[in-house]
């Protein structure tokens, strides 16, 4: 019974903590997506070049796209034209960050934290995306000038599908109820599951990992790096759901820096992605992809920890503040839409299996 009362109140303080940030975020989102047009990306990464490589690492930062979220926009770039260098910083970019889970880290680990991890998840993106182009796989290149001839041949030839393009781009009106559907049902039902999933083991780790296994985790670093790349490469979590896991993680013990390797990692791979980066940039690409994800996450995190090795783990995580109305009812509203998008293929079921035999539902 003490267990789950434990169990509860964390996950309340978890929650109160990032709610407000999120739903904040997602209001930007929806906005950002209806401002910036559906062609503006594609068309300033075609090029093999360093200045490509970090353009697309800009352009990703500030996407509210989860890890899975961003393979089909990340095959539609590579499709428009874009290297295989841009293809990938973007890739790797776009799910560490975002401004949703930009402004939870800020919510809960402050700017500081925010700053680092913003700019190393930059750094590790355009390492990847320029040695991708230094390195590039045989079959990509022969890609990218069949897709260089076809757009050159389409312009030429006075098809309408370059200007296409250019009228969407001007034509597109903001518009407030698109970019509130977006956010609030195209984006949070994106991210609704993987966020119940983290608050629910962020609330687990902090109060069910044994003290002397904490202990263990703070003697050897090095121990705790080695489980959290285990954990995290493989596991799909988006960036706002890994923060309350990370966050679980450092108040039962483990070092600052190595639940940023698990917030920088996990987001950035997955099996899905994995394989995805396979088949569409090579093996080489892939090995590049998941060294430099997991080289440089384990080299900022060894970073952080000799940055804060004066600063107390638990005053970091701001949870222990009394909550404000503010954050309680932002919390409401958020468990009301995850739990939602969560039990709404259930209640569509319900709706179906009211149809008669005949075809017509009462």
């Amino acid at each position: 019974m003490d267990f789950l009362t434990h169990f509860f109140t964390a996950l309340i303080e978890l929650s109160n903590a990032m709610a407000p940030y999120i739903l904040f975020g997602l209001f930007f989102a929806g906005v950002l997506h209806e401002l910036v047009p559906d062609t503006f990306v594609s068309k300033h990464l075609g090029k093999n070049s360093i200045g490509s490589v970090i353009k697309a690492t800009l352009f990703g930062v500030p996407l509210p796209v989860c890890s899975c979220g961003v393979i089909p926009l990340a095959t539609s770039i590579k499709k428009s034209g874009a290297s295989s260098g841009s293809t990938l910083a973007f890739l790797i970019s776009t799910p560490i960050t975002g401004v949703d889970s930009i402004l939870a880290t800020y919510g809960m680990f402050g700017w500081a934290f925010t700053l680092y991890r913003v700019v190393t998840s930059m750094i590790i993106s355009i390492i990847a995306g320029v040695l991708t182009n230094i390195f590039p796989q045989k079959e990509t290149l022969e890609e990218d000038k069949e897709t260089l001839q076809e757009e050159s041949s389409c312009c030429s030839s006075g098809s309408s599908c370059c200007s296409s393009e250019t009228q969407d781009a001007t034509k597109k009106k903001f518009s407030f109820s698109a970019a509130m559907k977006y956010a609030f049902v195209t984006l949070l039902g994106d991210i609704a599951s993987p966020l119940f999933v983290g608050l629910l083991l962020g609330a687990l780790i902090t109060v069910a990992i044994p003290q002397n296994l904490s202990e263990i985790l703070q003697t050897y670093s090095w121990l705790s790096y080695i489980i959290v790349i285990a954990i995290a490469v493989p596991m799909y979590v988006c960036a706002t759901a890994s923060l309350p896991i990370a966050a679980g993680l450092m108040l039962a013990g483990v070092s600052p820096g190595a639940a940023f390797v698990f917030l920088s990692a996990g987001p950035a791979t997955n099996t899905v992605t994995i394989g995805v980066v396979k088949k569409m940039l090579g093996i080489r690409t892939l090995y590049i992809y998941l060294g430099t994800i997991i080289l440089g996450s384990v080299v900022f995190g060894f970073g952080l920890d000799y940055i804060l090795a004066d600063v107390s783990v638990k005053e970091m995580v701001h949870m222990d503040e009394e909550a404000s109305l503010i954050a309680i009812v932002s919390s409401l509203f958020l468990w009301g839409f995850v739990l939602y998008f969560l039990l709404k293929p259930y209640l569509g079921k319900k709706e179906e299996s009211s149809c008669c035999s005949d075809g017509e539902c009462h």
